[in-house]
């Protein structure tokens, strides 16, 4: 006996079982991507923050010291 060989009712019945179960998983991988998305945009202003204060420091760092001999040569 084949899907085609069932009476309509229980096909229709397992169908929409079928897609009910469907839209639910599509509701969580939708809910899942929202949230890794609020994770990405706070990552990315973080890193935006620490870039800024990264390039503060940099900008303030003195010069390396040249490199010479040490007094007691």
């Amino acid at each position: 006996m084949t899907a085609a060989d069932l009476p309509e009712e229980p096909r229709i019945a397992r169908l929409e079982e079928q897609i009910a179960h469907q839209t639910h998983t599509i509701d969580e991988l939708s809910d899942q991507i929202a949230e890794q998305w609020r994770v990405i945009e706070q990552l990315r202003s973080r890193l935006d923050r620490l870039t800024e204060r990264f390039l503060t420091l940099e900008e303030g760092a003195l010069e390396a010291p040249a490199i010479t001999r040490p007094p007691h040569y």
